[in-house]
């Protein structure tokens, strides 16, 4: 599309009839990006894309380790607790400090299982609009669309889920552990941290991250377009 452009910037040294062929040929590339058939093609090969990226990455992160080994997404202790994991190790208790990094980790772990059925119902209310915006987009422009227009009703869904999985692996009774120990050392600030929404938020930045890695291996990498519409719909992408 771009390199269309450029050469209609010099069509008035063209001749009559080179200036018919190009136009013949924008013409075609425009029915083939807003064509009815393709339309519905488009649509369907960036939901197909979404939802291979949360079924090859997502699901990753579900296993035990997805996050807390996974640099990528491994979730530290809050900016706001740096301080509480200092002081923690400075009188002794790395192991627990340790435990707590580890606890927030298993817990988003969980969340992630139980909540993925969210993700894949956001994905199918893309519009042929957003679709074909999106498909001629950025590597990251599909997850991108994915993450502004869903991550409010998101949160309040995911949110309880993460609540629930704090308590199965029992991040939260580490947690006032944690908390109780720092408040009790002599002189320092008293700390109440939400982990709960830190969790949450940390969670579902790590989904957008590993859909975005998916995501931008199908943009550019051939082979990882592993069915006939993937091909068909990224080809368009590779010609603009």
């Amino acid at each position: 599309m771009k390199k269309l452009f450029l050469m209609l910037l010099l069509a008035p040294i063209m001749s009559f009839g080179q200036l018919k062929g190009l136009l013949d040929k924008a013409k075609d590339k425009v029915s083939t990006v807003t064509g009815t058939n393709s339309n519905v093609d488009i649509g369907a090969g960036l939901k197909e894309a979404l939802n291979k990226g949360i079924t090859e990455q997502v699901s990753k992160l579900t296993a035990t380790d997805g996050f807390y080994k996974n640099e990528a997404v491994k979730i530290l202790m809050p900016e706001e607790l740096q301080k509480v994991d200092k002081a923690l190790r400075k009188i002794g208790m790395s192991s627990l400090a340790d435990e707590g990094i580890k606890s927030l980790n298993r817990a988003a772990e969980v969340a992630v299982k139980e909540a993925t059925p969210i993700f894949v119902s956001a994905i199918k209310n893309m519009s042929i609009t957003d679709a074909k915006n999106i498909l001629l987009g950025n590597d990251n422009a599909a997850t991108t669309y994915l993450e502004s227009s869903t991550s409010t009703a998101l949160y309040s869904k995911f949110n309880p889920v993460v609540k629930e999985s704090i308590g199965k692996v029992g991040a939260d009774v580490v947690w006032a552990k944690i908390i109780d120990k720092y408040n009790a050392i002599p002189l320092v600030s008293k700390v109440n941290p939400d982990i709960n929404d830190y969790v949450t938020n940390k969670a579902m930045d790590g989904v957008f991250t590993m859909i975005a890695v998916e995501e931008k291996d199908i943009r550019t990498n051939l082979n990882a377009r592993t069915s006939d519409l993937l091909k068909k719909v990224f080809a368009l992408q590779d010609k603009k």
